[in-house]
């Protein structure tokens, strides 16, 4: 399994977690049990998709559309 954790500049992570879901894709927005290391590069939360050997490379790909559609509006 991998995890990946970013953020988008000025929008709120709950706000990008939840235009992932209205998308059909799940991820966890918040801090992840993780604050003394959030805290430690400047962050309060961040959004974590976490694939695993049987996401597909189009499940990857449409994740990267909708974040990068999230990040231009």
């Amino acid at each position: 399994m991998s995890v990946v954790s970013f953020i988008l500049d000025n929008i709120p992570t709950e706000q990008v977690g939840q235009r992932l879901a209205q998308e059909g894709i799940a991820v966890r927005a918040g801090h992840h049990c993780a604050q003394p290391s959030l805290q430690r590069y400047g962050l309060a939360a961040t959004v974590r998709p976490s694939l695993a050997f049987y996401n597909t490379h189009a499940e990857i790909d449409r994740l990267v559309e909708v974040v990068k559609t999230i990040r231009h509006r």
